[in-house]
């Protein structure tokens, strides 16, 4: 018996189940790195998601516009100032997420450390 292939779906298309995945693993590095980064706090679990459905949103908007790889370290110097802007400006959107410039540029250092021990991508 033969596999049937839906034509529409790209072969680099991830599944749904994988997106879940993705993004819990991203709320994870964004929690642990707003735990251990001074001037970046979010307050509580559902903070801690609706940050990184932000993040996340925020630089799907970068990569489509800019066609832009807003991580950390992906396009060295700009993608890791990109990456701070992202985190900057995703706390006017979560009530529940303080970040200062500086906690901004850490937090993006720590999550680009954090993507290099973890497989997939965060920011």
């Amino acid at each position: 018996m033969s596999e049937e292939r839906n034509p529409n779906r790209t072969q680099d298309s991830p599944s749904f189940g994988k997106l879940i995945i993705r993004f819990l693993i991203s709320a994870i590095v964004i929690g642990v790195a707003a735990f251990i980064t001074p001037g970046f706090t979010i307050d509580g679990l559902w903070g801690v998601l609706l940050a990184a459905l932000a993040i996340s949103v925020i630089n799907y908007i970068i990569e489509r516009v800019f066609n832009f790889d807003a991580s950390p370290f992906g396009r060295g110097i700009a993608g890791f100032l990109v990456a701070a802007v992202v985190i900057y400006a995703s706390q006017f959107f979560i009530a529940a997420m303080r970040v200062s410039v500086l906690g901004a540029i850490i937090g993006a250092i720590v999550i680009g450390i954090i993507d290099m021990v973890i497989p997939g991508k965060t920011i």
